[in-house]
């Protein structure tokens, strides 16, 4: 133990920086892509509902339980105040949370902490695990983690290091998407249920103002995070 340890601690070589163009490449397009998005997809729910349940649990809610769906849903169930900033944060932390998850792994990657990136990632799908409710979330959640798993175990440093930022990309791309999608939605078949629109009711303010500020958050995040790495 003592050895992993320090693997998981030691300071891996950043790799070439066309290893790294090529990893945001292929997130982009991963992400603009049908085909690879509709798989991609479900890391991007694990991480949107993941941010409902990390801001619900800072908050001072109870959290009750996690289901993912193969439709790339997911819903995130907690229990407290029914108004209020808690509740409001809780709703507002979804559809920015794979970019700002994203951003973060930058940092991590920028102090070339490659190995402790992916088993902190382990670590949070683990803890992530024992809140889920359904077959297909812990099919998804157990998947996801045994790639990364996979990854930094069986693999040597180069292939961590692309892995690493291919995932990280796709995180910060990722979270555009779905704030279009989510309108879209709300256009083609109106529900009382988007996180949109319960920011709605909980605020006052207007449900496709708060679609605009996903945007404008994850727009940012990314052109940061871009930013950070390329330039």
């Amino acid at each position: 133990m003592g050895e992993v340890w320090r693997e998981v601690l030691s300071v891996q070589p950043e790799p070439e920086r066309w290893i790294i163009i090529a990893a945001a490449v292929l997130a982009l397009a991963s992400v603009l892509l049908g085909p690879p998005w509709r798989i991609g997809r479900n890391v991007v729910t694990i991480a949107h509902e993941g941010g409902h349940a990390l801001v619900a649990l800072l908050s001072g809610r109870q959290l009750t339980g996690i289901r993912l769906h193969s439709d790339t849903s997911g819903v995130t169930v907690s229990k407290g105040r029914p108004t209020g900033v808690g509740m409001v944060l809780t709703v507002f932390a979804g559809y920015v949370a794979p970019s700002v998850i994203g951003l973060l792994g930058i940092l991590m990657l920028m102090s070339d902490r490659i190995t402790a990136l992916l088993w902190l990632s382990i670590v949070v799908l683990a803890a992530m695990l024992l809140m889920i409710r359904n077959v297909y979330g812990v099919l998804s959640v157990v998947g996801t983690g045994a790639v990364v798993f996979g990854i930094s175990w069986f693999t040597p440093a180069e292939v961590q290091a692309a892995f690493a930022y291919l995932f990280i990309w796709f995180l910060l791309f990722a979270g555009v998407r779905p704030v279009f999608e989510l309108q879209a939605q709300r256009r083609r078949n109106p529900s009382p249920h988007s996180d949109a629109d319960q920011l709605a009711r909980l605020t006052g303010l207007p449900g496709a103002l708060w679609v605009a500020v996903f945007l404008l958050v994850n727009v940012a995040v990314t052109a940061l995070g871009v930013w950070l790495l390329l330039f």
